[in-house]
């Protein structure tokens, strides 16, 4: 059965395709952000250190002895990896949800990107400077590069989260 006005029908239409497009973005983005992160640790600490990115996240979930070098790699690569893209995701989806409520966010195209990057930047300074330390993560805030988790929380995941969105809803704009 039906239920509503044909004005609340279609808001709650829009609102379901931008928490299809932020998951989808949130997913996309997620993935360009996890190989920017091994990349440029592997670049900057040496080959060994490709996976830390990945403990780290692991670590969250089966405690700081995922960290150590001795630790399952497997273990820690497949939990970090699901955690991760399960966080990228949701927090696709929150950015969608946000959109839908300030429509003025996706006008103009580069205005969707714009609030994306700065959203990622968010999401940085949220999860490392608040939630880490209330939660007691500390290996994230004080054994992160700041440069990096900038460039790769604002860039690699922010802007790419608004491009991909942006690509999404760009049709419909056509129309």
């Amino acid at each position: 059965m039906v239920t509503g006005t044909p004005a609340q029908r279609q808001a709650r239409a829009e609102m379901g395709d931008w928490i299809k497009h932020g998951a989808l973005g949130g997913l996309i983005a997620g993935i360009v952000f996890a190989l920017f992160e091994m990349i440029i640790t592997a670049v900057l600490m040496g080959g060994d250190a490709f996976f830390m990115p990945l403990r780290m996240i692991e670590a969250m979930v089966l405690g700081q002895e995922a960290l150590m070098p001795t630790y399952d790699l497997i273990t820690a690569a497949i939990v970090g990896l699901v955690v991760h893209m399960m966080l990228s995701i949701v927090f696709g989806i929150v950015f969608g949800v946000i959109v839908a409520l300030v429509p003025t966010l996706s006008q103009p195209a580069g205005t969707l990107i714009g609030a994306a990057s700065v959203y990622g930047f968010l999401i940085w300074l949220v999860n490392f400077c608040v939630i880490a330390r209330i939660a007691g993560w500390n290996w994230f805030p004080d054994e992160s590069n700041v440069a990096v988790q900038f460039v790769a929380h604002t860039f690699f995941y922010g802007t790419v989260l608004g491009w991909v969105v942006e690509r999404a809803v760009a049709p419909r704009r056509a129309d």
